[in-house]
């Protein structure tokens, strides 16, 4: 690290990383969804086709995928509102970041059984 920088590559690093990457992953989303979306005036039948690809496990693995990233960019957002407009919140940034992280942690946990049970079952079963 340079003589005389701010930057110290720590937890505000990782979090403003992560911020970006889940809004681009979630702008690629939309976009593809925008897209498959008008394929029903174009042609219905390859609309048809289209959504039954994605009745398939490692879609529904992406769907997981999608809700953490909203999640989290979700959450991570509400703290940098918090950092940039309370006053006492760049002293608390790393400590909002982990309950950030902690409540994402346990929503997700939640969130498994109800986004997976359709992959679950047909990998192993009722």
């Amino acid at each position: 690290m340079p003589a005389g920088t701010l930057y110290r590559g720590r937890e505000g690093m990782w979090s403003w990383v992560a911020h970006r990457v889940t809004g681009v992953l979630i702008f690629f989303f939309l976009f593809v969804h925008v897209l498959d979306t008008s394929l029903v005036r174009v042609s219905p039948e390859a609309y048809d086709d289209v959504v039954a690809t994605y009745k398939t496990p490692i879609v529904n693995l992406m769907e997981y995928g999608l809700v953490a990233a909203i999640l989290f960019h979700a959450l991570n957002g509400l703290r940098v509102i918090a950092v940039d407009f309370w006053s006492k919140g760049p002293k608390y940034q790393r400590q909002m970041l982990w309950s950030v992280v902690g409540v994402w942690a346990v929503l997700m946990l939640g969130a498994f059984y109800p986004i997976l049970q359709h992959t679950l079952r047909e990998l192993f079963g009722s």
